[in-house]
């Protein structure tokens, strides 16, 4: 089927290639029957869906193994445009191999993201991600047709858009995954808040607890911290690279600061502290002789201990000149 026979322009370009094959060639496209059932051994399970909103609607067949639960087959039927075509046949391939429970956690964003040709990239335009919601409604019916249950005891999230069954996990995974800034954004995404728009803020006719201009500033912030976060996890990063390819001589005197606390802590203090003893370091300063000397002052059981002067330093001493620099020299006082 030539590009511009289902739409035309640049339009088309909007689609995955993935999509426009499914439109074309769907693979699971049919119907199970009660005899096919019977012959291998499996349960038939039938369940219809539809959007009220667009006329679309989907009815899915599952041959599910009894003993296991495990969904042997799955094949459709579309009554609506391609891209429901496409979005029921990525379902239903979803849907094998899987076990009911298994299969109710396929969300409609699941169905989205395996159309795509490239991970970062939509597979469909914004006003066509609802079809892949309808796919994701449908799964919830027959669980709910097998299990014998509302289709409303799969739901563990809380949905936002009534109309279009859009919950808030998606709304906010579809905000950071595609840097949306608008209320209009998400509807164009979503679907969430296109037709009665109850819960695009309050004021509607219905009254929510979660409006979309909340969750969009919410997330925003979110988002923003989370940005902040990272570039200062990155700028120390940067600085403790740095620090780490300076020498100790070019360290300024805070850095120099650290990097002997950072050695005392781990290979001094925890000796002293066993004997009931510390140290504090006073001041580092360059000697004329080209050494650095550092002050230290001993605390508790080491401050009146004979060998705070020789053994104690000497051992202090080796253990920095080790890890830092040979030109350490420390002075108690």
């Amino acid at each position: 089927m030539a590009k511009n026979s289902l739409i035309n322009g640049s339009i088309w370009e909007q689609y995955s290639q993935k999509v426009q094959d499914r439109m074309n060639n769907p693979r699971y496209m049919g119907e199970i029957t009660e005899e096919e059932a019977k012959a291998r051994g499996g349960k038939l399970v039938v369940a219809d869906f539809g959007a009220e909103s667009c006329g679309d609607a989907v009815r899915l067949y599952w041959l599910i193994d009894p003993k296991t639960d495990r969904i042997l087959d799955a094949k459709f039927k579309s009554f609506g445009c391609g891209t429901a075509i496409a979005s029921s046949d990525t379902m239903a391939e979803l849907c094998i191999g899987k076990t009911v429970d298994q299969a109710v956690k396929i969300t409609n964003l699941d169905v989205e993201h395996a159309m795509r040709d490239n991970p970062d990239e939509p597979a469909v335009p914004p006003q066509k991600m609802h079809c892949s919601v309808m796919a994701y409604d449908v799964i919830k019916q027959a669980a709910a047709n097998y299990k014998g249950v509302d289709p409303a005891h799969f739901e563990d999230e809380i949905i936002v858009c009534d109309c279009a069954r859009v919950s808030l996990g998606t709304i906010k995974e579809v905000i950071r995954l595609n840097d949306l800034h608008t209320v209009e954004e998400i509807t164009q995404y979503t679907k969430a808040g296109a037709f009665c728009k109850s819960c695009v803020r309050p004021g509607g006719h219905e009254e929510k607890d979660y409006y979309l201009v909340d969750i969009l500033k919410q997330t925003r912030e979110e988002m923003e911290r989370e940005r902040l976060q990272a570039q200062a996890e990155a700028s120390a990063a940067t600085s403790a690279k740095a620090g780490a390819e300076m020498s100790f001589e070019q360290l300024n005197l805070i850095g120099k600061f650290k990097a002997v606390e950072g050695v005392l802590d781990e290979d001094i203090r925890p000796m002293l502290q066993m004997d009931g003893g510390n140290l504090d370091v006073i001041d580092i300063r360059p000697a004329d002789d080209g050494k650095t000397d550092i002050y230290i002052r001993y605390l508790g059981a080491c401050s009146g201990c004979a060998s705070g002067a020789s053994g104690t330093l000497y051992a202090i001493e080796n253990v920095l000149q080790e890890n830092l620099s040979p030109n350490i020299r420390v002075m108690p006082i």
